[in-house]
């Protein structure tokens, strides 16, 4: 019996030590970005690297806003990921529960034929897209980053409707007994069980939005349009040498999902767990 216990105790001294070690890994970069942000230019090179800089020079953030407009590049990417995100809510929930609380021909068929969808790159639609939004007059708008979104994403109707299959057929066959109509059922009954797992897509689609470099790159081609993340590209190649000052811009761009994340990562893992083990 001793010995069992020994060897949990062994066991879970391992697994923390190893958790330890990639918590230490992966924490390197960010202390490095942060670091660097506040240190003169020429502490940035300095060899070997200074881990604890004397002084730091906060005054760097003020400096890269003259060369970079964050907050408005800021405002952009907000708002494109805002909406974005939104749509994709309303759309997969709707979807999925088409797909989990409805029977209706070929329910199947349509779902295999979604999932297939996951195996087009990007890459292949970048032109087909590029030329459909170019005869529609978007391109130079926000609009092909936003409107795609609100007809939905196949890995996040897959998401959902794998946390609606799991709900009990009796709590909507008992509600529709009672009188209520499907949209009364979607939206009294499912959307509050499966918060979870809205909570894990908005998060999902909001990340993604955020940091989204394609789209933005393609389809924008005016400088007050510009995201964070074309506007940070541009930066560098046209500021290569002020790498203080990326690293300020970056570590602003990475703030807002380092603080999302820490104040949602039990919503966040709930809703992607449950929805993983039901089927």
């Amino acid at each position: 019996m001793k010995i069992k216990i020994k060897i949990k105790s062994v066991k879970k001294i391992a697994i923390f030590l190893i958790a330890l070690f990639l918590v230490f890994i992966f924490l390197v970069p960010v202390y490095w970005m942060i670091i660097s942000s506040l240190k003169d230019r020429k502490s940035i090179f300095q060899y070997p690297p200074v881990l604890f800089p004397k002084q730091l020079h906060f005054e760097n953030y003020m400096e890269m806003m003259a060369f970079i407009p964050f907050f408005k590049y800021a405002g952009n990417t907000l708002f494109i990921s805002l909406l974005s995100t939104i749509g994709l809510v309303m759309s997969c929930s709707t979807v999925a529960y088409a797909l989990s609380k409805l029977k209706w021909k070929g329910r199947q068929v349509y779902f295999i034929v979604m999932l297939s969808t996951m195996l087009l790159p990007y890459q292949a639609q970048m032109i087909p897209l590029y030329m459909l939004f170019k005869k529609l007059g978007w391109i130079g708008t926000f609009l092909p980053l936003i409107v795609p979104n609100f007809f939905g994403a196949a890995s996040y109707i897959f998401l959902l409707r794998q946390f609606m299959i799991g709900i009990p057929k009796e709590l909507t066959e008992s509600a529709f007994m009672d009188g209520a109509g499907h949209f009364r059922i979607f939206t009294g009954i499912i959307l509050p069980l499966i918060k979870p797992a809205l909570f894990s897509v908005a998060l999902f689609a909001f990340f993604a939005n955020w940091s989204d470099l394609t789209g933005p790159l393609i389809f924008l081609n005016k400088e007050e349009l510009y995201t964070l993340t074309i506007g940070l590209t541009h930066f560098r190649s046209g500021h290569g040498t002020e790498w203080g000052y990326l690293m300020c811009a970056c570590v602003l761009f990475s703030l807002p999902i380092a603080i999302i994340y820490f104040f949602t990562q039990k919503q966040f893992i709930e809703g992607v767990t449950f929805s993983g083990i039901k089927g």
